[in-house]
């Protein structure tokens, strides 16, 4: 549409959007209306990419398995089949429209390694240049503990809003079996409300009793989980219906137009970069007034200050292998850009090695009920020993890759950075974690978000 900036749109595509539950048989109906749909998209100017699940579900159809095996080689060997028939049938179908394609398989492990994620970032920036519409899936032959739902990767919701992100995409849609989102189950409740807009994911009150496909290991709160994700490295994520995969066109037309028409409304305010400031009041209430109501869906804002790049990497690319706990001049300082000092630890949990990811959480070592001294506790409930969280908040604040051990770090907690030789016999840093290697889950307000730019090997 003229006046409209190009986007990056992340589309993806749950095993039951896919192949039947029951027959396993691809629904060619649904995947001819998503080529159609990506393919327009593309030839409107933006920029597609494919998040596909059914790697599994295919590979039961070709071997003539009924039911999804118990059994975790059977079921890697037949997401190793599946794979290749699902690709296989995604470049057919793309192919009558002469529209390119690419594969990329991703497990834990890769996004993980910061390497291998700056690596598979690049490529996808190439390819989305070039015009291709990469398809990603989980790499099911190799990732065991997704398999197994051990992960957070339910049925590729949590790999899509993490694809987004690395991707710096404007637009996530969770393709999914109902329209949107209700406050209550509408199946069983024919008062239940759609939810259309969702400022806050933390604040979300609505019904996620659905709990996926036999094929498939998500549900609907997996894709609130997505949600939270994508949203706070500030894309737009859309639950819609996937059996009218052309409601993508329409909502994403009918948000420029309405965005168009607030800036219009404000000429005061400056434009995010990237965006082309509305030429008159007039023009975007007409452009606005032109379209149709869009197509039922739940879209859940940005976050206005968004985490991206290397801090969305170590808050949701590292599994954390245990747990510091902080007081809050340590996280008061972690906020003003200082590093982690041992002086500002009080506890610690789990066995972890140097470099590797731990959890930060806030606690009031003031509190006398608390015996700070054994260094180590439970987590959970008593992970605080009572003490109050900072602004009164509960969970982690943040993630950090440490510069020393677990039993290292229990023996300098409490310290001065100058006692660390004296005690370790070495000093390897002053810094528990250095505040690069610290990200934190509480944005500091600063610039506005805006049009990402070229990746950075950062």
């Amino acid at each position: 549409m003229k006046g409209h900036r190009h986007h990056t749109i992340v589309i993806k595509l749950g095993s039951s959007s896919i192949v039947h539950e029951k027959t396993h048989e691809p629904l060619l109906s649904i995947l001819s209306l998503i080529v159609e749909t990506a393919v327009k998209l593309i030839k409107d100017g933006h920029r597609v990419v494919i998040v596909s699940s059914g790697a599994i579900a295919v590979g039961l159809r070709r071997m003539n398995v009924e039911k999804r095996p118990k059994y975790l080689p059977r079921t890697q060997a037949l997401a190793a089949v599946g794979q290749c028939q699902l690709m296989s049938l995604w470049a057919s179908l793309f192919a009558h429209l002469q529209q390119p394609v690419a594969q990329i398989l991703l497990t834990r492990n890769d996004i993980a390694d910061r390497t291998q994620y700056l690596n598979a970032q690049n490529t996808f920036t190439e390819l989305l240049t070039m015009g291709v519409i990469p398809i990603v899936n989980e790499n099911d032959t190799l990732a065991v503990s997704e398999i197994r739902q051990l992960e957070k990767f339910g049925d590729n919701d949590t790999l899509s809003a993490i694809t987004a992100a690395m991707v710096h995409a404007d637009y996530l849609f969770l393709m999914t079996d109902v329209d949107c989102l209700y406050d209550k189950n509408p199946r069983t409740n024919p008062d239940a409300q759609a939810i259309d807009v969702v400022e806050d994911v933390a604040s979300l009150e609505a019904d996620v009793s659905s709990a996926g496909s036999a094929l498939g290991t998500g549900g609907m709160s997996t894709k609130i989980v997505a949600a939270r994700l994508a949203t706070s490295a500030g894309v737009t994520t859309v639950i819609t219906r996937s059996s009218s995969p052309g409601n993508i066109v329409n909502i994403v037309n009918y948000v420029q137009a309405e965005r168009q028409a607030q800036l219009s409304k404000t000429p005061s305010l400056p434009a995010t970069p990237g965006e082309e400031p509305s030429l008159s009041n007039s023009v975007s209430s007409l452009h606005i007034d032109s379209l149709a109501a869009p197509p039922l869906h739940t879209r859940f804002l940005p976050d206005p200050f968004p985490i991206r790049d290397r801090s969305f990497w170590l808050l949701h690319g590292l599994a954390a292998h245990g747990t510091l706990y902080i007081d809050a001049g340590a996280h008061r300082a972690l906020a003003s850009k200082a590093g982690l000092l041992p002086a500002g630890i009080v506890g610690v949990d789990g066995q972890f090695a140097q470099q590797e990811a731990v959890k930060l959480v806030v606690v009031d070592k003031r509190n006398p009920l608390t015996d700070w001294s054994s260094g180590a506790y439970e987590s959970g409930a008593n992970a605080t020993g009572g003490g109050a969280p900072l602004d009164g908040s509960v969970g982690e604040v943040g993630r950090a890759l440490v510069n020393y051990s677990a039993a290292e770090i229990l023996r300098i907690k409490g310290m001065q950075s100058t006692e660390i030789g004296s005690v370790l016999g070495y000093a390897d840093s002053e810094y528990v974690a250095l505040r690069e290697n610290i990200s934190l889950t509480k944005r500091e307000k600063g610039s506005r978000p805006g049009t990402p730019g070229p990746v950075v090997n950062a």
